[in-house]
């Protein structure tokens, strides 16, 4: 395996690429006492429209399949498979996101077993017509459920107001009507393509053997066979720069209102020569604003124009990007109108040189300490490698940061065209 130093927080991890095209990276922890482990695709809600595996002609698939491939996995013709990790005293799970995928489990023993049972039952799909079909109406009370959440609403109908064509703007999980179009062969056509060894990543963190462990995955792999890849063609449309809807609002059953501002990322910066250090400077600024410690925060709460803490989002794909701060407040417009004016205030104003030093070290300091959580490192590695970026160079790249550099960012990324107000009223409004 090659070895991966990681010189700020004097770590190192391993990776090997294997012959099917799985990478794996191991990162053995001896100090701490548990395993965490995930096992995760390249494939999320976003991937509707591609070209199958072993095919030439383009195909799209209803809203919400990658979610509901997520929950079939779990059920083989002879039980359930988490009974088999808590029979070990593991703790299994899942998660579908827009563009990823992954399975994964904790345990404090029998970690060999466990990475051995998480690698079988991945790449053994078992899909029949009645298991699909029951299904469905567990993923529909599913929806409806999120459905009725109001900070659920608020986010997805912010993405809507935002991109017109993308899929990003579909939920997750689909609509009711889409998951009812789902066959089992759709969840083979896209388990072949996307669950191909060469468009997935394992990573294993913790107190365990590292050769050990090595040749476990080494020799599980070589048991299997698949097709050759032959690399995965995914569409999204044609998406503008510009936002689909400036202002838009809705009335739900709720006692009150909430809204959200977002602001659309340009495809130009959504390259990974540009991903890292753009989500560096954005999480920085977004910190000294409108965290509550920061200036904008505490103005936005002087006015009453926010009950709680702001909720901040910031999602940087290959295809798609944006920026989101929302919130629970009794005076929706007047909130929406003063954050707009606050993100072209950032973009118009200078900001301190001892205020830059200030939100680099603290975030120096985050990376830090995610480098001690399992989860936090596992997921975050396997995020970046997806989209073709070696994570351990994210202290170089921050220290490397002027605030010349920031100022270009920051007006490259805020633009008054490329904003959206989404707002949620109570019914009786």
């Amino acid at each position: 395996m090659n070895k991966i130093e990681i010189p700020r927080v004097n770590e190192t991890m391993y990776h090997e690429k294997l012959d099917n095209g799985l990478d794996v990276f191991l990162y053995p922890k001896k100090e701490v006492e548990k395993t965490f482990t995930i096992f995760a695709t390249k494939y999320g809600s976003i991937d509707q429209t591609f070209t199958p595996l072993g095919k030439t002609d383009k195909v799209t698939v209803p809203d919400g399949i990658a979610h509901f491939l997520e929950h079939k996995m779990f059920e083989k013709e002879d039980g359930d498979v988490f009974q088999y990790f808590s029979e070990r005293g593991a703790s299994a799970n899942a998660f579908t996101s827009f563009t990823q995928t992954a399975y994964l489990f904790s345990s404090t023993n029998s970690e060999e077993d466990n990475v051995e049972t998480l690698l079988n039952f991945v790449q053994d799909p078992y899909f029949t017509e009645q298991t699909v079909e029951k299904e469905k109406g567990i993923i529909e009370q599913e929806i409806k459920m999120y459905d009725d959440q109001a900070d659920w609403r608020l986010f997805f109908g912010t993405i809507g107001s935002l991109y017109e064509n993308h899929p990003v703007r579909i939920d997750i999980a689909g609509t009711v009507d889409s998951i009812y179009k789902i066959t089992h062969e759709d969840l083979y056509t896209c388990y072949e393509t996307f669950y191909h060894p060469s468009n997935m990543s394992i990573f294993v963190v913790g107190n365990f053997d590292l050769d050990s462990m090595a040749n476990l995955i080494r020799e599980n792999q070589q048991q299997k066979s698949f097709e050759k890849p032959n690399g995965i063609d995914r569409f999204y449309g044609d998406e503008k720069d510009t936002v689909y809807k400036s202002v838009e609002k809705i009335k739900m059953p709720v006692s009150t209102p909430k809204c959200m501002v977002a602001v659309k990322e340009k495809q130009d910066q959504l390259d990974k020569d540009h991903i890292l250090k753009n989500e560096l400077v954005r999480d920085m600024i977004l910190d000294l604003y409108f965290s509550k410690s920061g200036s904008y925060y505490e103005e936005l709460y002087q006015q009453g124009l926010v009950i709680d803490k702001l909720r901040i989002e910031l999602y940087l794909e290959e295809s798609f990007g944006f920026t989101a701060i929302g919130g629970s407040t009794t005076k929706p417009e007047q909130f929406g109108e003063r954050v707009k004016e606050m993100f072209m205030s950032i973009k118009t104003g200078n900001i301190d040189q001892d205020d830059f030093e200030r939100a680099r070290n603290k975030k120096y300091g985050e990376l830090i300490r995610e480098f001690n959580e399992l989860e936090g490192t596992a997921n975050t590695f396997i995020h970046f490698h997806h989209l073709g970026i070696d994570y351990r160079d994210v202290f170089d790249v921050l220290e490397r940061i002027t605030l010349d550099e920031v100022s270009q960012i920051v007006d490259e990324w805020i633009d008054e065209d490329r904003m959206t107000m989404f707002m949620i009223l109570p019914e009786d409004e």
